[in-house]
């Protein structure tokens, strides 16, 4: 086993995970099997109670697993399935060393970080890495590690002295550092400065780990006499120095790698090169470009209340993407803030009010993704109550479904007091209830987690289309509350359609109005499953009718199968010459008219 460990210095935020994603796809596209994962020093076991506002999204495994949100990336961008114990945090390790101790393991030793703690960090790792995650036989090649944080933080430095111990005991040829650094430009003497990453790279070292290559951040691609300076100051060769500089999109970025020649520098290191083939990424190229040449646009109003931090939604906006490129649509994101939509605001700041419901009104589409809490509630029915009367597409996720459900109950079957009892347990209608096998008493891990199959009941909906008529579909799930049983027939007889159902027909999945152009709402979140090249095919069905394809899109899947390539599908092969001499549009001209945008939010793919 081969091990890649991705380090961050300077300042957080540089894009590790991307970084580490991107060296996953190079080294898969050598023909190396590769698995990832990700070490995020805090102390608690998961991400499952962490609030998005300060760590973005939580990412949800096919086990269940509630991990950070780069293993996302991860599965994106390499097209495997992760584990929980692919996400390794300070919580889970002194947990388990504790849990030794208690059983009397260590011998009546004193239990220290030096070398019990340090030493669970290494087995678990080698354990993890060991692990098959692309649905082959046998464990991967390489494994792609990501150190979470900046170095020279205090929390992460039992990480730090593990990997420095496991850097020597697998040994040379068996182990490469790639640290990722900022070069800063400052405004006043617009000159790239090495400085921080020379002082970061003296850290590192201090600290017993040797980067191998380093990732420079930059807005524009390093010069030649700031790479010989790197090279000097952080005893690094100039060839092993590359510039990851700011992109129109992400995809991008395994192309920059491979065009700076990463992939034969990490060969190199890792003395794999009797057993790697050229890299072949004609896929991401074309892809990479489509997303910078569409120009038709699709607006979807994104309402939520966690719209000030994009990562706090960003499978939905990767899934999305995706969905849109296939599409030949160039997505723009509205953000609407839920609250903003509610009557109090109206009176409150009556211009944010307006504005919001501007933007709710100039969407081809609406989705509603999922969230916890009674917050900004009842301007989410507010947005499913204007797209269902205006027969806008919409897509709800999660408490986008119950939602829609509670917007029902109280406009169609004239329920007043309608509700879930997550934001009121004494309504005299809880059309939404607490699951039965729920805790009340702990939140961490005790949700409905991970892929379960919703079987479809109804052949000829929508959703059982965009799915090739299929009879089942496994997605994955994060939620305490459902759609009470009891209700069913009375939604049902006003036109609410349960098309998808768990194997015991009592938990209600998918929803469908059949008199809408496009009203799904589902209990799972398809976004965690959607991939470049596959996209969702909810989120694919919810572009498609915001351009008015959707008839289209059902047409071709019933002919042809899933729609998942189309837009990069039509071309020749595109060699990696090609790419590196900046000659990739000819191949593409005639690929698409249009691509992603987002409103300034900080969305890239």
């Amino acid at each position: 086993m081969k091990y890649v460990v991705v380090t961050g210095g300077v300042v957080s935020g540089l894009g590790k995970g991307v970084t580490a994603s991107s060296i996953g796809v190079v080294l898969k596209a050598c023909g190396l099997r590769v698995t990832s994962i990700k070490i995020d020093p805090y102390l608690n076991t998961d991400a499952g109670t962490m609030s998005p506002f300060e760590h973005g999204e939580v990412f949800v495994l096919d086990d269940g697993g509630e991990v950070d949100l780069d293993l996302g990336n991860y599965e994106r961008f390499l097209d495997i399935k992760l584990t929980r114990d692919n996400n390794i945090t300070t919580g889970k390790i002194y947990q388990s060393v504790i849990d030794k101790e208690r059983k009397g393991d260590y011998l009546g030793k004193t239990v220290q970080v030096v070398p019990h703690i340090t030493d669970a960090i290494q087995e678990w790792i080698e354990r993890v890495a060991m692990i098959p995650v692309d649905g082959k036989e046998g464990p991967a090649d390489v494994c792609v590690i990501e150190l979470g944080g900046t170095i020279g933080d205090i929390e992460s430095m039992p990480f730090i002295e593990a990997l420095g111990q496991f850097s020597y005991r697998v040994g040379p040829g068996n182990f490469c550092l790639v640290h990722v650094s900022l070069v800063p430009v400052l405004i006043t003497v617009g000159e790239q400065k090495t400085k921080p990453t020379q002082h970061s790279v003296r850290s590192l070292r201090a600290l017993g780990l040797t980067p191998n290559i380093l990732a420079c951040r930059s807005a524009k691609p390093l010069e030649e006499n700031v790479k010989e300076k790197l090279s000097q100051f952080c005893h690094v060769p100039v060839s092993n120095i590359v510039t990851l500089h700011d992109v129109t999109n992400i995809w991008h970025i395994p192309l920059l790698l491979m065009e700076q020649r990463a992939d034969e520098a990490l060969i190199k290191v890792l003395k794999l090169k009797r057993f790697a083939k050229v890299p072949m990424l004609e896929e991401w190229m074309r892809r990479a470009e489509i997303c910078d040449t569409l120009q038709d646009p699709v607006r979807i109003a994104m309402v939520g209340k966690y719209t000030g931090f994009a990562d706090s939604y960003l499978s939905v906006l990767k899934a999305l993407l995706h969905a849109s490129v296939a599409c030949q649509r160039k997505l723009v994101v509205d953000w609407v803030a839920s609250p903003d939509l509610e009557k109090h605001t109206e009176v409150e700041a009556p211009e944010v009010h307006k504005k919001a419901w501007d933007l709710l009104k100039a969407a081809d589409g609406i989705l509603v993704p999922g969230g916890f809490g009674d917050r900004g509630v009842e301007g989410k029915i507010l947005a499913a109550k204007y797209a269902r009367e205006h027969k806008v597409p919409y897509l709800g996720i999660c408490l986008g479904m119950q939602i829609a459900v509670i917007e029902i109950a109280r406009s169609v079957l004239n329920l007043p007091d309608a509700n879930s009892t997550e934001f009121n347990p004494d309504t005299t209608t809880p059309c939404v209830i607490f699951m039965p096998e729920g805790s009340k008493t702990h939140m961490g891990g005790t949700m409905r987690l991970g892929s379960r199959r919703t079987y479809f009941k109804v052949p000829s909906c929508k959703a059982a289309k965009l799915h090739g008529n299929a009879s089942f579909v496994d997605e994955r799930h994060r939620h305490r509350y459902e759609v009470n049983p009891e209700m069913v027939p009375e939604f049902e007889k006003a036109g609410l359609a349960f098309v998808g159902q768990d194997e015991t027909g009592k938990r209600m999945e998918i929803i469908e109005l059949a008199d809408h152009p496009y009203f799904i709402g589902v209990q799972f979140h398809p976004e965690f499953k959607s991939r470049p090249g596959k996209p969702s095919a909810l989120f694919l069905g919810l572009i498609a009718a915001s351009c008015r394809q959707l008839d289209s899109l059902l047409r071709h899947i019933l002919h042809r199968g899933n729609l998942t390539s189309r837009c990069i599908s039509n071309t020749g092969p595109v060699s990696t010459k090609a790419y590196q001499n900046g000659n990739l549009k000819k191949h593409s001209k005639s690929l698409a008219n249009g691509n992603f945008h987002s409103n300034g939010n900080g969305v890239h793919a």
